[in-house]
């Protein structure tokens, strides 16, 4: 059974001051530290979402075995990006993550869950769960893809989990940073001090 991660990484990153897929995060930066938790977490194939400087992103991430899907519509919801790298994945696909590339900190362990959880019950969408809290990646059974294609403009993810609230599995998860998503600066730099007990290498947001 063939699961698929989808990487969210086209927005331009306006709250942050900086771009957020190309800051450093350790020895990587965050996009590629986003596509290592996902592959040695089970994703066969990570597919990245590209919009805003997508170039740069593509570059940054050529050794890495990945494929790419653009969404060039820079002002868009998060939900164009999804129908976007949905509509990219192989038909063979079964099961599809969703990750957002602002969330660095997520160990391999996570989507690691989700996918056991789903090759044991096939539950239909799987959220993982820390301390009472729902975050990503989330996980969705390939059935749902028609859905995934079509979602609600503005509510995107939302009205699909919605109205399959009865087939929602929560799977807890060991990491607190599946709800730590990094919205301005201040956010990435109280994260990366936290993961790496150091301050990140620029004291200031560089240009987004």
């Amino acid at each position: 059974m063939s699961v698929a991660a989808i990487l969210l990484a086209a927005g331009q990153s306006r709250r942050m001051g900086a771009f957020k897929p190309l800051l450093p995060f350790g020895d990587e930066t965050v996009a590629e530290r986003c596509v290592r938790y996902l592959r040695e977490g089970g994703a066969e194939e990570v597919l990245v979402v590209t919009g805003h400087r997508s170039e740069e992103v593509r570059r940054a991430l050529q050794h890495l075995p990945v494929s790419f899907a653009l969404n060039a519509e820079a002002e868009s919801e998060m939900g164009e990006s999804i129908k976007r790298g949905v509509a990219e994945l192989p038909d063979e696909t079964d099961a599809i993550l969703i990750a957002l590339v602002d969330q660095p900190a997520i160990p391999p362990e996570v989507p690691q869950a989700l996918i056991e959880e789903w090759r044991r019950t096939r539950a239909r969408l799987l959220v993982p769960e820390y301390a009472g809290r729902g975050g990503h990646p989330v996980l969705l059974d390939a059935t749902l893809r028609p859905e995934l294609l079509n979602l609600d403009r503005q509510r995107s993810l939302r009205a699909l989990f919605d109205k399959h609230r009865e087939e929602v599995s929560r799977v807890p998860v060991e990491s607190p940073y599946i709800a730590r998503d990094m919205d301005t600066w201040d956010d990435y730099r109280a994260l990366y001090l936290e993961v790496f007990r150091r301050e990140p290498p620029a004291s200031n947001p560089p240009a987004a």
